[in-house]
């Protein structure tokens, strides 16, 4: 619903007459409330460590369209990284934490305003939301399932392809994916273009809307990579992967039977 106007509002003094950034958001400044900061840590957190996260994560998935073993082999080669879980802590679960929640916060404080803002800017505010939503959902959906229900992939590299085959075998689940990934390209693509307007990158109107054209580009890309990767899993050219297509990394990944015999003899050696 539209707010009224206020009676000292004049044009000078508007967004709109200011030159408005396309989606009714003014630029970052100090001193606008004890939120300022974390404003600041929520827009930054989007680009690094998120974005930068959700780059690798769609070229990672993109190895799909390999085979399942090129992407059992991506799947071991990140989960051999040094300290991984360190980083996966600290550079995902708690940067997307807290620009989930607070951005859920933000969310529900705001509202579309057509007075100051023109129709398309309320418009892409909705959108920016409502996606946001969608991904908050289906992110938390997605690590349970894929990284702590099920075969532990981690120690099982070589089931990735099939555990994810399984999960998009559910024509349900197979649609949620593909509207969440056009929903997370789309959230991301137009946060860039948010965090440059309002960190000052982009300085007038003209500057945003050239950047809004590579915003928009790179949001297709992205999203077009997705639904590629997704259609590796459902196509013709993999059906019916199997279980674990390196089995010898469970084999190597256990410890070799106890010999009782070898024991006995280096103690004896002692």
């Amino acid at each position: 619903m539209a707010t009224a106007a206020r009676p000292d509002a004049s044009p000078s003094s508007s967004p709109a007459a200011r030159g408005p950034l396309a989606g009714g958001v003014e630029p970052l400044r100090a001193g606008k409330g004890n939120s300022f900061l974390l404003r600041k840590l929520h827009s930054l957190s989007g680009i690094v460590p998120i974005g930068a996260f959700l780059i690798e994560h769609l070229l990672s998935n993109f190895e799909a369209l390999k085979g399942p073993l090129a992407y059992a082999n991506q799947v071991k080669f990140l989960n051999s990284l040094p300290l991984v879980r360190v980083l996966e802590v600290c550079l995902i679960f708690l940067p997307l934490a807290y620009h989930a929640l607070y951005g859920v916060y933000i969310a529900l404080r705001g509202k579309a305003n057509v007075i100051y803002y023109p129709w398309s800017g309320n418009w892409m505010y909705m959108m920016q939301r409502w996606t946001g939503y969608i991904a908050f959902v289906y992110i938390i959906q997605h690590v349970i399932r894929q990284r702590f229900m099920g075969v532990s992939l981690p120690e099982h590299p070589g089931a990735a392809f099939h555990k994810v085959q399984m999960e998009l075998s559910n024509p349900w689940m197979l649609a949620v994916y593909v509207i969440a990934m056009i929903a997370v390209c789309w959230h991301f693509s137009y946060g860039i273009w948010l965090f440059a307007a309002k960190w000052g990158i982009t300085p007038g109107e003209t500057a945003r809307r050239r950047f809004g054209y590579v915003c928009a580009v790179l949001g297709v890309v992205l999203a077009v990579m997705g639904l590629a990767s997704i259609y590796a899993f459902v196509g013709p050219n993999y059906k019916n992967a199997p279980d674990d297509v390196m089995p010898a990394q469970t084999r190597l990944s256990m410890p070799a039977p106890h010999d009782a015999s070898l024991s006995q003899g280096y103690l004896a050696r002692i």
